[in-house]
Protein backbone atom coordinates (compact mmCIF):
# COMPACT_ATOMS: atom_id res chain seq x y z
CA UNK A 1 0.00 0.00 0.00
CA UNK A 2 2.16 2.95 -1.41
CA UNK A 3 -0.61 5.78 -1.48
CA UNK A 4 -3.44 6.83 0.95
CA UNK A 5 -6.15 9.11 0.54
CA UNK A 6 -6.64 11.73 3.62
CA UNK A 7 -10.08 13.07 4.00
CA UNK A 8 -10.10 16.81 6.08
CA UNK A 9 -11.85 15.32 8.44
CA UNK A 10 -8.66 13.37 9.47
CA UNK A 11 -9.98 9.71 8.15
CA UNK A 12 -7.23 7.81 6.18
CA UNK A 13 -7.57 5.22 3.10
CA UNK A 14 -4.60 3.14 2.18
CA UNK A 15 -3.85 2.09 -1.45
CA UNK A 16 -1.60 1.10 -4.37
CA UNK A 17 -1.26 3.90 -6.89
CA UNK A 18 -2.07 3.67 -11.07
CA UNK A 19 -2.37 6.74 -13.29
CA UNK A 20 -0.35 9.37 -12.30
CA UNK A 21 1.56 9.49 -9.36
CA UNK A 22 1.61 12.68 -8.41
CA UNK A 23 0.14 14.45 -5.21
CA UNK A 24 -3.36 16.17 -5.71
CA UNK A 25 -5.90 17.81 -3.47
CA UNK A 26 -9.37 18.52 -4.11
CA UNK A 27 -12.82 17.97 -3.48
CA UNK A 28 -14.16 14.10 -2.88
CA UNK A 29 -17.36 13.10 -4.62
CA UNK A 30 -18.62 9.74 -4.89
CA UNK A 31 -20.45 8.25 -7.83
CA UNK A 32 -22.98 5.33 -8.25
CA UNK A 33 -22.61 4.57 -11.98
CA UNK A 34 -22.28 0.62 -13.12
CA UNK A 35 -20.12 1.75 -16.68
CA UNK A 36 -19.29 4.71 -18.12
CA UNK A 37 -15.62 5.66 -16.11
CA UNK A 38 -14.44 6.58 -19.45
CA UNK A 39 -17.31 9.35 -20.01
CA UNK A 40 -16.41 10.17 -16.17
CA UNK A 41 -13.07 10.94 -16.66
CA UNK A 42 -13.64 13.01 -19.96
CA UNK A 43 -16.49 15.08 -18.48
CA UNK A 44 -15.72 18.67 -18.08
CA UNK A 45 -18.55 18.64 -15.35
CA UNK A 46 -16.01 16.64 -12.93
CA UNK A 47 -12.94 19.37 -13.14
CA UNK A 48 -10.86 19.65 -9.99
CA UNK A 49 -12.81 16.65 -8.49
CA UNK A 50 -11.56 13.36 -7.39
CA UNK A 51 -14.00 10.90 -8.01
CA UNK A 52 -14.96 7.74 -5.86
CA UNK A 53 -16.18 4.77 -8.08
CA UNK A 54 -19.19 2.64 -6.07
CA UNK A 55 -19.44 -0.12 -8.46
CA UNK A 56 -16.33 -2.40 -7.42
CA UNK A 57 -14.12 -3.11 -10.66
CA UNK A 58 -13.12 -0.29 -12.80
CA UNK A 59 -11.00 -1.08 -16.17
CA UNK A 60 -12.10 -4.23 -17.05
CA UNK A 61 -13.50 -2.73 -20.76
CA UNK A 62 -10.65 -0.66 -21.52
CA UNK A 63 -11.08 2.72 -23.26
CA UNK A 64 -12.53 3.06 -26.65
CA UNK A 65 -11.45 5.77 -28.83
CA UNK A 66 -14.88 7.00 -30.47
CA UNK A 67 -16.50 6.73 -26.51
CA UNK A 68 -15.07 10.62 -25.10
CA UNK A 69 -17.44 12.88 -23.93
CA UNK A 70 -14.43 15.58 -24.57
CA UNK A 71 -11.04 16.31 -25.35
CA UNK A 72 -10.70 17.48 -21.33
CA UNK A 73 -9.97 15.40 -18.79
CA UNK A 74 -11.37 17.66 -15.72
CA UNK A 75 -11.22 15.11 -12.68
CA UNK A 76 -8.20 15.39 -10.56
CA UNK A 77 -8.34 11.70 -9.34
CA UNK A 78 -10.19 8.40 -9.77
CA UNK A 79 -10.51 6.16 -6.27
CA UNK A 80 -11.38 2.41 -6.98
CA UNK A 81 -12.54 -0.81 -5.16
CA UNK A 82 -10.57 -2.79 -7.75
CA UNK A 83 -8.51 -1.63 -10.95
CA UNK A 84 -8.34 -4.44 -13.75
CA UNK A 85 -5.22 -3.46 -16.43
CA UNK A 86 -6.47 -6.09 -18.74
CA UNK A 87 -9.50 -5.47 -20.39
CA UNK A 88 -11.67 -7.66 -22.48
CA UNK A 89 -13.50 -5.58 -24.89
CA UNK A 90 -12.87 -5.88 -28.75
CA UNK A 91 -13.10 -2.03 -29.48
CA UNK A 92 -10.89 -1.10 -26.88
CA UNK A 93 -7.86 0.84 -27.89
CA UNK A 94 -5.97 1.84 -24.30
CA UNK A 95 -6.60 0.96 -20.65
CA UNK A 96 -7.42 2.94 -18.22
CA UNK A 97 -4.01 3.37 -16.79
CA UNK A 98 -2.81 4.36 -19.67
CA UNK A 99 -5.17 7.51 -20.50
CA UNK A 100 -4.58 8.61 -17.03
CA UNK A 101 -0.80 8.29 -17.06
CA UNK A 102 -0.98 10.37 -20.55
CA UNK A 103 -3.15 13.06 -19.13
CA UNK A 104 -1.57 13.14 -15.17
CA UNK A 105 -5.12 11.91 -13.51
CA UNK A 106 -4.31 10.30 -10.26
CA UNK A 107 -5.50 6.94 -9.63
CA UNK A 108 -5.82 5.38 -6.40
CA UNK A 109 -7.34 1.62 -5.76
CA UNK A 110 -7.77 -1.42 -2.91
CA UNK A 111 -9.50 1.08 -1.03
CA UNK A 112 -12.69 0.70 1.01
CA UNK A 113 -14.74 2.78 -1.61
CA UNK A 114 -17.81 1.35 0.17
CA UNK A 115 -16.67 3.36 3.69
CA UNK A 116 -15.56 6.25 1.28
CA UNK A 117 -18.71 6.46 0.30
CA UNK A 118 -21.00 6.04 3.32
CA UNK A 119 -18.37 8.68 4.41
CA UNK A 120 -19.36 11.49 2.14
CA UNK A 121 -22.79 10.37 2.26
CA UNK A 122 -23.00 10.86 6.24
CA UNK A 123 -20.62 13.97 6.27
CA UNK A 124 -20.96 15.76 2.66
CA UNK A 125 -18.31 16.65 -0.13
CA UNK A 126 -14.99 17.30 1.26
CA UNK A 127 -11.61 18.13 0.51
CA UNK A 128 -9.27 15.41 0.05
CA UNK A 129 -5.44 14.90 -0.23
CA UNK A 130 -4.29 11.74 -2.49
CA UNK A 131 -0.20 11.38 -1.09
CA UNK A 132 3.02 8.86 -0.23
CA UNK A 133 1.41 6.34 2.58
CA UNK A 134 4.12 7.99 4.27
CA UNK A 135 2.94 11.49 5.09
CA UNK A 136 2.35 12.38 8.49
CA UNK A 137 -1.57 12.89 8.86
CA UNK A 138 -0.89 16.27 10.35
CA UNK A 139 1.01 17.68 7.39
CA UNK A 140 -1.75 16.23 4.88
CA UNK A 141 -3.79 17.86 7.05
CA UNK A 142 -2.21 21.09 7.14
CA UNK A 143 -2.21 21.17 2.86
CA UNK A 144 -5.88 20.64 3.27
CA UNK A 145 -6.83 23.49 5.10
CA UNK A 146 -4.74 25.70 2.84
CA UNK A 147 -6.55 24.35 -0.34
CA UNK A 148 -9.35 27.06 -1.55
CA UNK A 149 -11.51 25.21 -3.56
CA UNK A 150 -11.43 26.67 -7.81
CA UNK A 151 -14.21 29.39 -9.07
CA UNK A 152 -12.71 29.54 -12.77
CA UNK A 153 -13.13 26.16 -14.09
CA UNK A 154 -15.71 26.75 -16.52
CA UNK A 155 -13.17 29.55 -17.93
CA UNK A 156 -10.96 26.61 -17.87
CA UNK A 157 -13.14 24.04 -19.59
CA UNK A 158 -14.83 26.56 -21.66
CA UNK A 159 -13.53 26.33 -26.14
CA UNK A 160 -11.62 29.38 -26.55
CA UNK A 161 -13.46 29.88 -29.99
CA UNK A 162 -16.25 28.79 -31.77
CA UNK A 163 -16.28 25.65 -33.53
CA UNK A 164 -18.94 23.63 -35.68
CA UNK A 165 -20.98 20.35 -35.73
CA UNK A 166 -22.90 19.47 -38.87
CA UNK A 167 -25.36 17.36 -39.95
CA UNK A 168 -26.53 15.80 -43.49
CA UNK A 169 -29.89 17.86 -44.64
CA UNK A 170 -30.02 20.41 -41.39
CA UNK A 171 -33.27 21.65 -40.51
CA UNK A 172 -32.03 23.88 -37.44
CA UNK A 173 -29.58 25.87 -36.73
CA UNK A 174 -28.46 25.69 -32.97
CA UNK A 175 -25.98 28.11 -30.87
CA UNK A 176 -24.34 26.42 -27.87
CA UNK A 177 -23.30 27.92 -25.31
CA UNK A 178 -20.27 25.94 -24.18
CA UNK A 179 -19.27 25.64 -20.33
CA UNK A 180 -18.18 22.42 -20.89
CA UNK A 181 -20.36 20.82 -22.66
CA UNK A 182 -20.50 16.78 -23.68
CA UNK A 183 -19.95 15.31 -26.83
CA UNK A 184 -23.23 13.04 -26.41
CA UNK A 185 -25.20 16.47 -26.54
CA UNK A 186 -23.83 17.31 -29.77
CA UNK A 187 -24.61 14.21 -31.41
CA UNK A 188 -28.33 13.93 -29.93
CA UNK A 189 -28.58 17.71 -31.43
CA UNK A 190 -26.99 16.40 -35.20
CA UNK A 191 -29.30 13.63 -34.68
CA UNK A 192 -32.85 15.43 -34.89
CA UNK A 193 -31.56 17.18 -37.82
CA UNK A 194 -29.68 20.51 -36.28
CA UNK A 195 -26.44 22.21 -37.37
CA UNK A 196 -24.28 23.35 -33.95
CA UNK A 197 -22.20 26.01 -33.43
CA UNK A 198 -20.52 25.96 -30.55
CA UNK A 199 -19.50 29.60 -29.10
CA UNK A 200 -17.29 29.96 -25.50
CA UNK A 201 -18.88 30.82 -22.15
CA UNK A 202 -18.25 34.44 -22.08
CA UNK A 203 -19.79 35.06 -25.81
CA UNK A 204 -22.44 38.14 -25.58
CA UNK A 205 -26.09 37.81 -26.73
CA UNK A 206 -25.22 40.24 -29.99
CA UNK A 207 -22.44 38.11 -31.02
CA UNK A 208 -24.97 35.21 -30.52
CA UNK A 209 -27.88 36.58 -32.39
CA UNK A 210 -26.08 37.43 -35.65
CA UNK A 211 -25.31 33.72 -35.96
CA UNK A 212 -29.23 33.58 -37.23
CA UNK A 213 -29.63 30.53 -34.57
CA UNK A 214 -33.30 28.91 -34.66
CA UNK A 215 -32.39 28.03 -31.04
CA UNK A 216 -30.02 27.80 -28.21
CA UNK A 217 -28.45 25.57 -25.90
CA UNK A 218 -27.09 25.31 -22.45
CA UNK A 219 -24.90 23.51 -21.60
CA UNK A 220 -23.48 21.79 -18.60
CA UNK A 221 -20.13 22.39 -16.58
CA UNK A 222 -18.35 22.23 -13.44
CA UNK A 223 -18.28 24.25 -10.69
CA UNK A 224 -21.04 26.83 -9.27
CA UNK A 225 -23.64 28.70 -11.35
CA UNK A 226 -23.25 31.90 -9.45
CA UNK A 227 -19.75 32.19 -10.11
CA UNK A 228 -20.78 33.36 -14.09
CA UNK A 229 -23.31 35.56 -13.46
CA UNK A 230 -22.10 36.43 -17.07
CA UNK A 231 -24.10 34.06 -18.57
CA UNK A 232 -27.34 35.19 -16.55
CA UNK A 233 -27.38 38.32 -18.04
CA UNK A 234 -26.97 37.18 -21.75
CA UNK A 235 -29.68 34.93 -20.92
CA UNK A 236 -31.99 37.51 -19.70
CA UNK A 237 -31.10 39.09 -22.72
CA UNK A 238 -31.97 36.09 -25.16
CA UNK A 239 -34.50 34.25 -23.25
CA UNK A 240 -38.10 35.35 -25.22
CA UNK A 241 -36.60 36.09 -28.89
CA UNK A 242 -35.12 32.60 -29.26
CA UNK A 243 -35.93 29.04 -27.68
CA UNK A 244 -33.63 28.12 -24.96
CA UNK A 245 -33.19 24.49 -23.64
CA UNK A 246 -30.40 23.76 -20.37
CA UNK A 247 -29.01 20.82 -19.47
CA UNK A 248 -27.26 20.25 -15.81
CA UNK A 249 -25.54 23.55 -14.97
CA UNK A 250 -27.82 25.04 -18.01
CA UNK A 251 -29.97 24.74 -15.90
CA UNK A 252 -29.48 26.12 -12.93
CA UNK A 253 -28.43 29.68 -15.06
CA UNK A 254 -31.80 29.54 -16.36
CA UNK A 255 -33.20 29.46 -12.86
CA UNK A 256 -31.07 32.47 -11.77
CA UNK A 257 -32.04 34.10 -15.17
CA UNK A 258 -35.65 34.03 -14.48
CA UNK A 259 -35.17 34.79 -10.29
CA UNK A 260 -34.54 31.50 -8.36
CA UNK A 261 -31.75 30.57 -6.32
CA UNK A 262 -29.33 27.58 -6.53
CA UNK A 263 -27.59 26.21 -3.05
CA UNK A 264 -24.97 23.42 -2.79
CA UNK A 265 -26.06 20.04 -1.97
CA UNK A 266 -24.69 17.72 0.67
CA UNK A 267 -22.74 15.42 -1.80
CA UNK A 268 -24.68 16.14 -4.82
CA UNK A 269 -26.24 13.49 -7.38
CA UNK A 270 -23.91 11.79 -9.67
CA UNK A 271 -24.56 8.26 -11.26
CA UNK A 272 -26.81 6.75 -13.77
CA UNK A 273 -29.80 6.08 -12.09
CA UNK A 274 -31.45 8.82 -10.51
CA UNK A 275 -35.78 8.16 -10.02
CA UNK A 276 -37.24 11.56 -11.01
CA UNK A 277 -41.08 12.50 -11.91
CA UNK A 278 -42.16 14.39 -14.61
CA UNK A 279 -45.03 16.19 -13.29
CA UNK A 280 -46.69 16.87 -16.68
CA UNK A 281 -47.19 13.46 -17.69
CA UNK A 282 -46.63 11.46 -14.41
CA UNK A 283 -44.27 9.23 -15.27
CA UNK A 284 -41.00 8.32 -13.59
CA UNK A 285 -37.45 9.32 -15.46
CA UNK A 286 -34.35 7.01 -14.85
CA UNK A 287 -31.80 9.19 -15.12
CA UNK A 288 -28.01 9.69 -15.19
CA UNK A 289 -26.69 13.14 -13.02
CA UNK A 290 -23.59 15.18 -12.48
CA UNK A 291 -24.16 17.98 -9.94
CA UNK A 292 -23.36 19.86 -6.85
CA UNK A 293 -25.82 22.49 -7.04
CA UNK A 294 -29.34 22.63 -7.19
CA UNK A 295 -31.96 25.10 -8.04
CA UNK A 296 -34.02 26.21 -4.74
CA UNK A 297 -37.60 25.87 -5.47
CA UNK A 298 -40.19 28.67 -5.18
CA UNK A 299 -43.41 30.14 -6.29
CA UNK A 300 -43.66 32.20 -9.35
CA UNK A 301 -46.87 32.50 -12.17
CA UNK A 302 -43.96 32.20 -15.27
CA UNK A 303 -42.06 29.63 -14.34
CA UNK A 304 -43.78 26.07 -13.94
CA UNK A 305 -41.42 23.59 -12.03
CA UNK A 306 -42.01 19.92 -14.67
CA UNK A 307 -39.78 17.40 -12.42
CA UNK A 308 -38.81 16.71 -9.34
CA UNK A 309 -35.84 14.35 -8.08
CA UNK A 310 -37.82 11.61 -5.91
CA UNK A 311 -34.57 10.67 -3.68
CA UNK A 312 -34.74 14.50 -2.27
CA UNK A 313 -37.64 16.13 -3.78
CA UNK A 314 -34.93 18.93 -5.49
CA UNK A 315 -36.06 20.76 -8.70
CA UNK A 316 -34.87 18.76 -11.81
CA UNK A 317 -36.84 20.72 -14.51
CA UNK A 318 -38.51 24.05 -15.02
CA UNK A 319 -40.58 25.82 -18.39
CA UNK A 320 -41.05 29.33 -19.07
CA UNK A 321 -44.11 28.10 -21.97
CA UNK A 322 -44.62 31.77 -23.46
CA UNK A 323 -40.72 32.42 -23.95
CA UNK A 324 -39.92 28.36 -25.42
CA UNK A 325 -37.54 28.36 -22.88
CA UNK A 326 -37.08 24.66 -20.57
CA UNK A 327 -34.78 22.96 -18.54
CA UNK A 328 -33.47 19.84 -16.92
CA UNK A 329 -30.87 19.36 -13.97
CA UNK A 330 -30.24 15.70 -15.54
CA UNK A 331 -28.89 14.57 -18.35
CA UNK A 332 -31.03 13.09 -21.05
CA UNK A 333 -27.97 11.94 -23.42
CA UNK A 334 -26.75 10.16 -21.39
CA UNK A 335 -23.97 7.43 -22.58
CA UNK A 336 -24.09 4.73 -21.97
CA UNK A 337 -27.46 5.42 -20.79
CA UNK A 338 -30.32 5.74 -19.50
CA UNK A 339 -32.36 7.54 -22.66
CA UNK A 340 -35.59 7.41 -20.74
CA UNK A 341 -35.58 11.39 -21.49
CA UNK A 342 -33.97 11.87 -25.10
CA UNK A 343 -37.95 13.25 -25.62
CA UNK A 344 -36.16 16.71 -24.53
CA UNK A 345 -34.37 16.78 -27.71
CA UNK A 346 -37.94 16.45 -29.56
CA UNK A 347 -39.67 19.18 -27.08
CA UNK A 348 -36.60 21.50 -28.09
CA UNK A 349 -37.03 20.93 -31.85
CA UNK A 350 -40.63 21.29 -31.57
CA UNK A 351 -40.21 24.86 -29.85
CA UNK A 352 -37.72 26.05 -32.84
CA UNK A 353 -40.66 24.95 -35.30
CA UNK A 354 -43.14 27.02 -33.44
CA UNK A 355 -41.06 29.72 -33.69
CA UNK A 356 -39.50 29.50 -36.95
CA UNK A 357 -43.21 29.50 -37.81
CA UNK A 358 -44.49 32.28 -36.40
CA UNK A 359 -41.06 34.32 -37.84
CA UNK A 360 -42.16 33.15 -41.11
CA UNK A 361 -46.05 34.14 -41.06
Amino acid sequence: MDRKLVLANGKEFYGKAFGSTKEVISEVVFNTSCVGYQEIISDPSYTDQMICMTYPLIGNYGIIDEDYESKIFGPKAMIVREYNDKPSNFRYTKTLNEVMEENDIVGLTHIDTRYLTRTIRDEGAMIGIICDSDMPKEKALEKIQAYDLPHNQIAKVSCKKRWYARCANPRFNVVAIDCGIKYNIIRDLNRNGCNVTIVPYNTSAKEILALKPDGIFLSNGPGDPQDVKEIVEVIKELQGIKPLFGICLGHQLIALANGFDTYKLKFGHRGANHPVLNIVTGKIEITSQNHSYAVKEKEDPNVKITHYNLLDKTVEGLEIAKDCCFSVQYHPESAAGPEDSKYLFKKFIDYMEQVKEKDNA
